[in-house]
C-alpha cells in the first residue's frame, strides 16, 4: 500500500487512462479466481486439509475482504459493508485491522455457504467499479487496487495448491480437472552456464516510485525493494531443473537415510515425518505415482521434481556434490531472459520436461514449472522500509526463518512473476510446487 504523501501524482488524463486499465485488469483477475473455483462443491470449498492450507471459499472471501478493508473502507465514503461479520472471518494476518478467525480453524467456516461468498464478491466488485469509474480514486488508492490484484493472483496459486493437498487426502483421489494423457520425452542433457562475478544491481524500484499505467508492468512487492548493489562471486548454474528421474537415483542411493547429507533440522524432520520421497509420491506395482491436479499420474522421470522442501533440496544438492544457488545468483542469471514458461495459463497444471530450446545462455525453465529453492534467507534488503498503514504488514513481518524461492510454477498466474520476484516459505514446507536447480562455484 502506498501513502498519498509518497505518491508522485497523476494528471487528470493519465489518471483516467490508469483507471480504465485497472478496471480491465480488475475484471480479468476477479473472473479468473471464480473460474478456478468452478466445479468445486460447497464441501470441496469449505474443507481444510492442514493448518498451512486454506479452504477455497476462504480464498474467495479473503481476496474480497482485502479490497473492502484497504480500498473501499478508506476510499469510498458511500460504501455499504456487505456483512460486518466477514471482517473477522476473512482477515488473514492484519493485526492492525482487527481480530480474525485463527488460520488452523478456517475449515470450520461451514457458513456462509459458497454462494453467499460469491455474492459478497459481486457486491465488492460493483463498488470497486463505481469507485474507479467515478474518478474519485487518487493515485495512492489506485496503487492499492493494483496491490490487491497481485495479492489475488498469489491466492489463485494458493487455491490450486490447497485444493491439490485436500484432494490428495481423499481416498477417492478426485481430479480437480479432467485427466488427460501427457506425452513424455527425455529431457535435454544437464549442462552448466558460467557467470562472471562482480558487483551487480539487484532488486526492483519501489512501486511508489515506478510509473503506473494500470497494466501491472511496473509493479513490485515491497520485499523486492530497494534496488541495490550485491557482490556476486563467479558461479555456474545448471541449465535445467533437477528431474524426477534424478530424484529417483537419490532415493535409490539411500539419500533419505543418510544423516550426513542433511541439515540437523532437516534430518529431525525426515525422522519425525517418515519422509522417503517427495510429497504425494507413492509406489504402485513397483513404479512411482504421484497425485496431481488431474488425479493420480505416473511420475514423469523427465519432468522437474516438485513438492520437495528446502531440507530435501539441500540434501540432494549435497548428494550431487553441488549446492543451491543464492537468490542473487539466480536473479543475475534470469534478469535478461524473457519471463516465459509453463505457468497456470498453459492448463497443464503440473511441471513439464525442459524444452529443447533455451531462453539464453543454455538456460531452460527459469520461469514456470517449479518454484526454485535458493540458499538465501528471506531477509530485508539494505534500506528496506515497510510502507505506511496496514500494507506494511504484507511482507516485512515475515522476514524470519524462511527461505527465498524464485521463478514461479505451473500454478502461478501468467504475467505475475518477474526476475526480481521473491517468494518465501519455511524450510519444511513442500505442498507448493517447489523444486530446485543446482549451482556450483565458478
Amino acid at each position: 500500500m502506498t501513502s498519498p504523501k509518497r505518491s508522485a501524482g497523476l494528471n487528470r488524463t493519465a489518471a483516467a487512462e490508469t483507471s480504465e486499465a485497472l478496471l480491465r485488469r480488475l475484471a480479468a483477475v476477479r473472473a479468473e479466481t471464480l473460474k478456478l473455483a468452478d466445479g468445486l462443491t460447497d464441501a470441496d470449498a469449505t474443507a481444510q486439509s492442514m493448518a498451512d492450507a486454506s479452504p477455497a471459499k476462504w480464498h474467495l472471501g479473503h481476496t474480497t475482504w482485502f479490497f473492502e478493508a484497504l480500498v473501499l473502507g478508506p476510499g469510498h465514503p458511500g460504501y455499504g459493508v456487505h456483512d460486518e461479520r466477514y471482517a473477522y472471518l476473512f482477515n488473514s494476518y492484519y493485526d492492525s485491522v482487527g481480530p480474525r478467525q485463527p488460520r488452523p480453524r478456517r475449515g470450520l467456516l461451514t457458513r456462509p455457504p459458497l454462494e453467499d461468498v460469491v455474492a459478497y464478491r459481486r457486491h465488492v466488485d460493483a463498488a470497486l467499479v463505481d469507485l474507479l469509474e467515478s474518478g474519485r480514486a487518487d493515485e495512492a488508492l489506485m496503487r492499492t487496487v493494483e496491490l490487491g490484484l497481485h495479492h489475488e493472483q498469489q491466492h489463485q496459486e494458493l487455491l490450486l495448491t490447497d485444493i491439490l493437498h485436500l484432494f490428495a487426502q481423499n481416498p477417492l483421489k478426485p481430479a480437480y480437472r479432467a485427466p488427460e494423457p501427457l506425452a513424455t520425452a527425455q529431457p535435454p542433457d544437464g549442462g552448466w552456464t558460467a557467470f562472471d562475478g562482480g558487483i551487480r544491481p539487484v532488486g526492483a524500484v519501489p512501486f511508489a516510485e515506478a510509473a503506473m499505467d494500470g497494466s501491472g508492468r511496473g509493479f513490485a512487492f515491497d520485499c523486492e525493494t530497494p534496488r541495490h548493489d550485491a557482490l556476486i562471486r563467479p558461479f555456474r548454474l545448471a541449465t535445467r531443473c533437477v528431474t524426477n528421474g534424478e530424484w529417483m537415483d537419490f532415493i535409490a542411493d539411500g539419500g533419505y537415510g543418510d544423516p550426513l547429507l542433511w541439515l540437523s533440522d532437516g534430518w529431525a524432520t525426515v525422522q519425525a515425518e517418515g519422509w522417503d520421497a517427495p510429497l504425494y509420491w507413492e509406489r504402485r506395482d513397483g513404479a512411482w505415482w504421484t497425485m496431481t491436479l488431474k488425479g493420480p499420474q505416473p511420475v514423469d522421470p523427465a519432468a522437474p521434481v516438485t513438492h520437495v522442501s528446502l531440507f530435501e533440496a539441500d540434501a540432494f544438492a549435497r548428494w550431487a556434490g553441488k549446492r543451491l544457488p543464492t537468490e542473487f545468483e539466480w536473479e543475475a542469471a534470469a534478469e535478461s531472459l524473457d519471463v516465459a514458461g509453463n505457468f497456470a495459463g498453459s492448463g497443464r497444471l503440473r511441471p513439464a520436461q525442459a524444452p529443447g530450446t533455451d531462453q539464453g545462455g543454455g538456460l531452460r525453465q527459469m520461469f514456470g514449472d517449479v518454484w526454485e529453492w535458493t540458499a538465501s534467507a528471506y531477509a530485508p534488503y539494505p534500506g528496506f522500509k515497510a510502507v505506511d498503514g496496514a500494507g506494511g504488514e504484507y511482507n516485512g513481518k515475515f522476514m524470519s526463518g524462511q527461505n527465498v524461492l524464485r521463478g514461479g510454477s505451473c500454478a502461478t498466474p501468467d504475467g505475475h512473476v518477474r526476475a526480481t520476484y521473491r517468494n518465501f516459505f519455511y524450510p519444511h514446507q513442500r505442498w507448493q510446487f517447489t523444486g530446485l536447480r543446482l549451482a556450483e562455484d565458478g
